[in-house]
């Protein structure tokens, strides 16, 4: 048996590489441009930029080790992408269509800086801003694993207990509802929220994305008294039981995610749990 240590990249570049080479599949991201100047009068480059599956815009900056000034850099970049829409959008629709260029969020732009490691005074930094920021620690083990570890996960009016800015469908939905199907929701939502620390909720029209660096749940609409929720869970993996599991991958629905889970009483969230869970595990 041979301990295998654990290692930093011998430069920013290489991390910065196989990042954007595997982005969808470590990040739930998909890449956009690297390297991505921004104009003579704001003089930058961002390091990547990319669209996650909820269709937020995404900034990446990287840093070999430890850098003070990988998260002001990062805010530096996120304020001028916020003054800068309308390029950004003619870059998504350039890269991956008119229909994704149409529905980036911009109620939930984010920035992810992966480092080497991070101080305690960068952990209180992203707590005194009001953005969305992940904090992700990298280490290479050997020539063959690479490791994220999301050390801080903050995000900007998306945590347990703030109102939501605006009605989303999933609580429009619920406004004409029974009771029991309003606490239903809530159940959901307390669930998901609860599986552990850096569990941000992300309302799009359509759904709710419950995510950690990548969705692993999505709540959508109560239908006929009954409550979706799509899980990032292998269906081929799971005895599925009719009424209560479903494999939809290849169908067409909102959200993301393969396998369907229909919940129509309190009982049907205990026995999704391990679902849950499992799904929670893999993002």
């Amino acid at each position: 048996m041979t301990e295998v240590v654990p290692q930093l990249a011998d430069a920013e570049a290489e991390v910065q590489g196989l990042v954007e080479m595997h982005m969808e599949t470590l990040l739930g991201v998909r890449f956009l441009a690297s390297e991505y100047g921004t104009g003579p009068v704001h003089g930058g480059r961002i390091d990547s930029l990319g669209l996650d599956e909820n269709g937020s815009p995404v900034i990446i900056e990287y840093k070999r080790g430890i850098d003070a000034g990988v998260i002001n850099q990062g805010l530096f970049y996120l304020s001028w992408l916020m003054d800068h829409r309308v390029e950004f959008e003619h870059l998504v629709r350039d890269r991956l269509g008119v229909t994704a260029a149409s529905q980036v969020l911009w109620s939930g732009p984010r920035l992810i800086c992966i480092a080497g490691d991070f101080t305690r005074y960068d952990l209180h930094a992203v707590r005194e801003h009001r953005r969305w920021i992940d904090l992700v620690r990298y280490r290479l083990f050997g020539s063959d694993l690479l490791s994220l570890e999301t050390v801080a996960s903050v995000s900007a009016g998306m945590q347990v207990g703030r109102r939501p800015r605006r009605q989303t469908a999933v609580r429009a939905a619920t406004d004409g509802e029974s009771a029991p199907m309003r606490e239903l929701v809530s159940a959901v939502d307390e669930t998901l929220l609860g599986l552990g620390n850096g569990v941000n909720r992300v309302e799009r029209k359509t759904y709710w994305a419950y995510q950690r660096l990548r969705n692993f749940a999505c709540l959508c609409p109560p239908q006929r008294r009954n409550l979706l929720v799509y899980l990032k869970v292998d269906p081929t993996e799971v005895d599925l039981v009719p009424g209560f599991t479903r494999d939809v991958s290849g169908l067409g629905h909102h959200g993301t995610g393969d396998l369907e889970v229909r919940l129509r009483t309190p009982k049907d969230i205990e026995r999704a749990q391990d679902l849950f869970r499992a799904s929670y595990g893999a993002a």
